[in-house]
């Protein structure tokens, strides 16, 4: 018989996904409004990509958060298969620069590094789902 289980751990993984979910899928979804948003006004892409900032941000900081919370639960992290560390090393190095990225993006002033900065962001955020799945 299969049963649901509600403890610590899946509060722990959900939240963790929750977090990801709307850092990488708020990118994504707001990453395709833009040009939309660029025939309404450059005020409506400034006002748009501020507040998805105020949403996005609580929740990367859940996602990471969670994510080192999920570190201290594996069981048998220090005898882990040494690609398991390294695929662990790959998702937090591309953590990082989703974050950085993203953080130098609000920063931006030209068009260019704007964008450049927002591409490279949502292309680490999604590889880090990647990398994570793998895990």
């Amino acid at each position: 018989m299969i049963e649901a289980n509600w403890d610590l751990d899946t509060i722990r993984v959900f939240l963790h996904i929750l977090g990801a979910a709307v850092w990488v899928g708020g990118q994504v979804v707001v990453a395709a409004l833009v040009p939309a948003l660029r025939r309404v006004g450059p005020e409506a892409t400034q006002a748009a990509a501020q507040q998805f900032a105020r949403v996005a941000w609580p929740f990367f900081a859940l996602a990471v958060l969670t994510g080192l919370w999920n570190l201290f639960e594996v069981d048998g992290f220090e005898d882990a298969a040494n690609s398991y560390h390294v695929t662990l090393t790959v998702k937090m190095v591309l953590v990082v620069a989703t974050g950085v990225a993203a953080w130098l993006h609000t920063r931006a002033t030209d068009r260019r590094r704007i964008a450049m900065l927002g591409s490279l962001s949502g292309v680490a955020s999604i590889g880090a789902v990647l990398v994570g799945v793998a895990l």
